[in-house]
């Protein structure tokens, strides 16, 4: 088989292009290596995006994990959902996606929704956490689609253009994908037969990036929650209608004959410019509060959350209350007079004390008394205290009788 791809209008030849590479034994594929990369770009673009706009990145984090798995799991359904007949008789092979078989609307329908449920989980604004998380999923998308050039699949219909790719027709993963057309323009180079087409891989990922532009220059000047999630919508939808028509490997809704990624495309343009203009009507009316547009501009970003902010300040306040009572258990023992019962150094009691019920006789000397000798002392002084107003109200009654 030969590995060789070429690009003849543009003087490209790419010789020794593998489809994986070989890890200790383990063949490893160039599709799952480079949508593991465009996973990771996009969360940290969310990532970035959350701190910039002030909420919590740890909250995304958790929201973009449990929405790549389900993603990964709902783009595998769809394309077996469609693709049932390469399927039906190997059960088993519905779980080996190293080959490819991921088409990215199953994905994106499914990270919609878990990131949905999400929201009402952790009672999060869901058009929020959609205008954060929709940047990072065209940078996700422009790299991925480089997978496809890898396994030689998701190219267009025969094409003598400018951006024309050559393949040879022995490296083609399904070869069902090879029309007639193409075969009548079959080139012989060095024995090889190679078909022209177009590559499909490349339109939607210089596509992608255009959106992912769009997306990142509009960030901090949206009108209303939603408007990114919605303009994701309408321009990948408007990309990706004109690009799936060129593909040969377009997976049929059932019974009709027309290629269900080509209707979705077109359901995803109609939805996303209706919400855009009804999103803007409202905002005429509604407006964002000076918060959130503040918010949105970036002003606050690197700050603290309220959230976090309110579970540093609770930590904070425990961390001292336990250092506090660790010193105080220190000075304890580092006291030789202070055996199980409290003391108290006579320094540290007022002078003023005779008006607190402390005996004017405590020593000064810096000694210490235990608290139930400064108990004591007290009671004898209440109780001569006592004897001397009865001494004196006898007295005074004596005089009067005289």
């Amino acid at each position: 088989m030969s590995y060789t791809i070429r690009f003849p209008h543009l003087h490209i030849v790419l010789n020794h292009v593998g489809q994986s590479i070989n890890l200790w034994g383990y063949e490893v594929a160039f599709y799952g290596i480079i949508i593991a990369i465009g996973m990771i770009l996009g969360v940290s673009m969310i990532l970035r995006e959350a701190r910039r706009s002030n909420q919590s990145e740890d909250s995304y984090l958790d929201i973009a994990i449990w929405t790549i798995i389900f993603s990964v799991i709902g783009a595998r359904l769809y394309y077996v959902a469609f693709a049932w007949d390469a399927y039906k008789d190997d059960l088993l092979s519905i779980f080996n996606i190293r080959q490819g078989g991921l088409a990215i609307y199953g994905g994106v329908l499914a990270g919609i929704l878990t990131a949905w449920i999400i929201s009402r989980i952790k009672k999060m604004n869901f058009l929020q956490i959609a205008d954060t998380c929709i940047l990072g999923l065209p940078i996700g998308q422009l790299i991925g689609r480089w997978g496809n050039f890898f396994n030689r699949e998701a190219f267009g219909q025969y094409t003598d253009n400018l951006f024309a790719m050559q393949i040879p027709i022995d490296a083609v993963r399904q070869p069902e994908s090879i029309t007639s057309e193409m075969l009548s323009h079959v080139q012989n180079i060095d024995g090889v037969s190679y078909i022209s087409v177009h590559p499909t891989f490349l339109y939607e990922s210089l596509w992608n990036l255009g959106v992912f532009l769009i997306l990142f220059l509009m960030r901090k000047h949206i009108k209303f929650r939603g408007q990114q999630f919605w303009t994701y919508l309408a321009a990948y939808g408007a990309g990706r209608f004109w690009i799936e028509g060129l593909r040969t490997d377009q997976l049929i809704l059932f019974g009709t004959g027309l290629p269900v990624s080509q209707l979705l495309a077109a359901v995803m343009v109609v939805i996303g410019v209706l919400a855009i203009l009804i999103g803007l009507a409202y905002a005429k009316k509604h407006p964002l509060s000076e918060r959130e547009q503040e918010e949105i501009a970036g002003k606050y970003a690197g700050q603290k959350t309220k959230q976090e902010a309110k579970e540093k300040s609770g930590s904070n306040k425990k961390s001292s209350s336990k250092k506090n009572a660790k010193e105080d258990e220190k000075e304890d023992k580092k006291d030789p007079s202070n055996e199980g019962t409290e003391a108290l150094r006579v320094d540290q009691v007022s002078n003023e004390g005779d008006e607190e019920g402390i005996p004017e006789e405590l020593p000064d000397d810096g000694g210490v008394l235990t608290v139930d000798e400064v108990i004591r002392r007290t009671d004898e002084r209440i109780k001569a205290e006592k004897e001397g107003e009865e001494i004196l109200s006898q007295n005074v009654e004596k005089t009067t009788k005289e």
